[in-house]
């Protein structure tokens, strides 16, 4: 499955398997969706063997913008594991960019 089957597949996951609907995400309006997006990403990373110059920094606890009991984030010991942070991101953003559509939409 591509990349992008898999992002969409996540967040149908999201929405019908948790609820997380649209209502839902209209009360996230202070970024907690991108925050938790970039917490995933940042967890996808290998753990070691960056081949580029960049400081990346954990999306520590006191980052994450929810309660404990939602932070699945684990440890990323496989490529699938990775991929899975990866994946759960990018629903994320997707919620977020699906949000401020339909506050464009309303005008807001």
């Amino acid at each position: 499955m591509s990349g992008w089957d898999l992002i969409r597949q996540e967040r149908e996951r999201q929405v019908g398997g948790e609820g997380w609907t649209a209502e839902h995400d209209d009360g996230h309006a202070a970024g907690e969706l991108v925050i938790a997006a970039a917490c995933y990403a940042v967890a996808g990373l290998p753990p070691r063997g960056l081949r580029y110059p960049v400081k990346v920094t954990t999306c520590g606890n006191d980052a994450w913008p929810w309660g404990e009991q939602f932070d699945n984030r684990g440890r990323n010991k496989t490529q699938e594991d990775r991929v899975r942070l990866l994946v759960k991101a990018g629903a994320l953003i997707a919620a977020e960019i699906d949000r401020i559509d339909r506050l464009r939409r309303r005008g807001s």
